[in-house]
């Protein structure tokens, strides 16, 4: 075709009509981002989805490059065009597959495809401007390999695309020339590109995120996942002549629908339990009273020996309830013989254990002194700064250096204004004094295995545990469990008054919480057994009392004189809930093969006293369910279903944490799920 000189100059044009739409898209990502820290639960009362379905939605942005001049037989322009971009939708159902914290996953996309676009204005031999444009489209199915590299919301996924044509049409414009006056403007000239691919097989990688928009504690569970991806423009040629291809950056939202499935509840022993319905306001008031109730039971703990020196805030000091020994002493020093050197300070709650963990740095001297290889590196944390957090690490240098012979040169120093995990967050407002007492610490860190716990590398993985043999005053197993179902809502507090049979009256709480549990020997006492009336009195939100009485019968025994159970420990981050991969090897490969035959595995988690009671009480339990997890997979790999479980959430119940809540190092320890492992009776 011959094109006309009759229209006046166009402007370049590529980027401008999709400057605003543009913009509207990255603002809009943007504050789907930022809600990610407000939608996020932490309650896991259900797994998350592993099928998820939903419709994805974005831009193409497309880039031409390459030429096209031959439209179709009967449209041939002047003068070729080069290169171009332009901004098409993008519209798929999708279907994605991948297990909860596992890598690899599927992801399946089919929908629209706009590759539209406009190739840069030219001047044809009339001196007019000449515009060409197209709607090329197509139908696209995209299958992907979806991968998670660090087990979180994050991922990349790559595969083919298999794009089959859906629409090859243009607008070819001529303008006026601008030195001829009154002329008439040629019409457009529309039709279809000719020697259209039908189909075409390309790829595509690209990357998203995962922000949940409903918490576990539904069943249903939705995700919002901006994404990006990039389709290169390997085997990208539209047409089976002339160089024309396509490169595209896709930038869009997927929305996704899942369901997931309850979480075991914890598998407790049979015992009688008494229910009476209250009705206005209604709560549900049980007992559940083991059938026997050990006092007292020897148990061997391997106590872990976090490696953190905590200092005070404004000194550079070792606080003196950290054991400091002297020169003379050094020899004396053994692990498994701790309870002569004794803290000065103790909260009064598993002194034992304490005592272990304030002869962190004796442990570190006389485990370098017994290894000539192993080297440390200690990395002090001040918000002060970088020199006042090297100073701590010198301290500490300072001490092992001085006390146990240590050459410096084994023994390497940092500052830092933060620890490589803070528990003080970004934006953070609430209990900052108490989260910074935690950050400003010494990490001490070794390579050496003969420092460091069994699987466990990095600045922050714990040192070795102690092994220590004690008794264990009323178990778990030997509590007393009172639940008040409903009576976080109808009451602002409630009590337990407990009568025997000959009128003597014990009073527990108040409590604000719906199940609480109290040691069965602090009910009996010294009785082998008893008969009880409990009542159950709440005060409601108006001021109304509720009473609720329910009768239990306790029986105390004590256990044959070789039941030896084992203890073991698991640390958690601040407000974490995932066992770090470490750890999965730990209980797989450590503590599961000392599991005996139909023994019974107690695992309660807790919390420090940071954040909100509720959360806490749910972040308890969602440790608790993830080490069970992890060693249910370990016996059914083994192929064992002999053991019984009992697992438990107690959150920041101060009157059932393991340690007292005062100082940095026993809220550390706080983060806890412990692991008891019961012999068969």
């Amino acid at each position: 075709m011959k094109a006309n000189n009759n229209f006046k100059k166009g402007s370049r044009m590529a980027w401008s009509p999709y400057k605003q739409p543009i913009k509207n898209l990255i603002l809009s990502l943007l504050i789907l981002m930022g809600i990610l820290a407000t939608v996020q639960a932490q309650d896991t009362l259900y797994t998350k989805p592993s099928w998820w379905f939903g419709a994805a939605a974005g831009a193409n942005f497309n880039f031409y490059r390459g030429s096209t001049q031959e439209l179709n037989l009967d449209v041939t322009v002047p003068t070729a065009f080069h290169n171009g971009s332009g901004v098409g939708l993008y519209i798929a159902p999708l279907l994605e597959f991948h297990r909860p914290d596992k890598i690899l996953g599927f992801m399946l996309q089919v929908g629209y495809d706009s590759r539209r676009g406009k190739f840069d204005q030219v001047t044809i031999p009339c001196n007019c401007p000449a515009d060409l444009s197209t709607g090329l489209s197509y139908i696209s199915i995209e299958p992907s390999l979806r991968l998670a590299p660090f087990k979180s919301n994050f991922y990349l996924y790559g595969g083919p695309r298999l794009a089959f044509s859906s629409g090859k049409s243009f607008t070819y414009k001529v303008g006026l020339n601008p030195d001829i006056p009154d002329q008439l403007a040629e019409p457009d000239v529309k039709g279809d590109f000719s020697k259209v691919y039908k189909s075409m097989i390309t790829m595509q990688i690209g990357a998203g995120f995962d922000i949940p928009l409903s918490s576990q504690d539904k069943a249903r569970q939705s995700v919002l996942s901006p994404f990006v991806s990039f389709q290169p423009y390997f085997n990208q040629d539209p047409r089976s002549i002339e160089t024309w291809n396509l490169t595209t950056v896709r930038v869009g939202v997927a929305l996704k629908f899942g369901r997931g499935h309850k979480i075991a509840a914890a598998v407790v022993a049979p015992a009688a339990v008494v229910v009476v319905a209250v009705a206005e306001p209604e709560v549900k008031f049980s007992i559940y009273s083991p059938t026997n109730i050990p006092v007292e039971r020897r148990v061997r703990e391997t106590f872990p020996i976090r490696n953190y020196v905590f200092f005070d805030l404004g000194s550079t000091e070792i606080p003196d309830r950290y054991v400091l020994i002297t020169k003379d002493q050094v020899k004396a020093f053994r692990e498994d013989r701790l309870e002569t050197f004794t803290p000065k300070h103790l909260s009064g709650r598993s002194d034992r254990q304490m005592t272990v963990y304030y002869n962190v740095l004796n442990i570190v001297g006389d485990r370098m002194g017994r290894n000539p290889s192993a080297v440390v590196r200690l990395a002090g944390a001040s918000m002060e700064g970088i020199p006042d957090g090297l100073a701590m690490a010198e301290s500490v240098k300072r001490y092992l250096v001085s006390v146990f012979g240590i050459d410096a040169s084994r023994i390497n120093t940092e500052g830092r204004i933060k620890p490589s995990i803070p528990s003080e967050q970004p934006g953070g407002t609430k209990e900052l004094v108490l989260l910074r007492e935690g950050d400003h610490r010494v990490s001490i860190w070794s390579e050496s295995p003969a420092m460091m716990q069994e699987y466990q590398t990095g600045p922050d993985a714990p040192l070795k545990p102690v092994e220590i043999v004690g008794v264990q005053e009323a178990p778990l197993d030997s509590y007393v469990t009172f639940n008040a179902e409903g009576a976080k809502d109808a009451f602002s507090s409630w009590s337990l008054e407990v009568r025997d049979e000959n009128g003597s009256l014990q009073k527990f709480g108040p409590y604000t919480q719906e199940k609480v549990s109290v040691p069965g020997k602090s009910i009996l006492g010294s009785r082998p057994s008893g008969d009880f009336k409990v009542t159950m009195v709440g005060k409601t939100k108006s001021g109304k009392t509720i009473k609720t009485e329910a009768r239990v019968h306790m029986v105390l025994w004590t256990p044959p004189t070789n039941e030896e159970a084992m203890r073991f420990s698991i640390i958690f981050e601040f407000n974490e809930s995932k066992a770090i991969g470490v750890y999965d090897n730990y209980l797989t490969n450590i503590v599961t093969p000392k599991i005996p035959q139909n023994g019974t595995v107690i695992i309660h988690g807790h919390t420090d006293v940071i954040g909100d009671e509720a959360n806490n009480m749910v972040l308890s339990l969602a440790r608790a369910n993830e080490v069970k997890g992890i060693i249910e997979s370990a016996l059914s790999k083994a192929g064992r279903s002999d053991v019984k479980f009992e697992v438990y959430g107690f959150g920041e119940d101060q009157s059932l944490a393991p340690f007292a809540n005062g100082t940095p190092e026993e809220r550390f320890y706080n983060r806890t799920v412990i692991i008891d492992i019961i012999p068969p009776k």
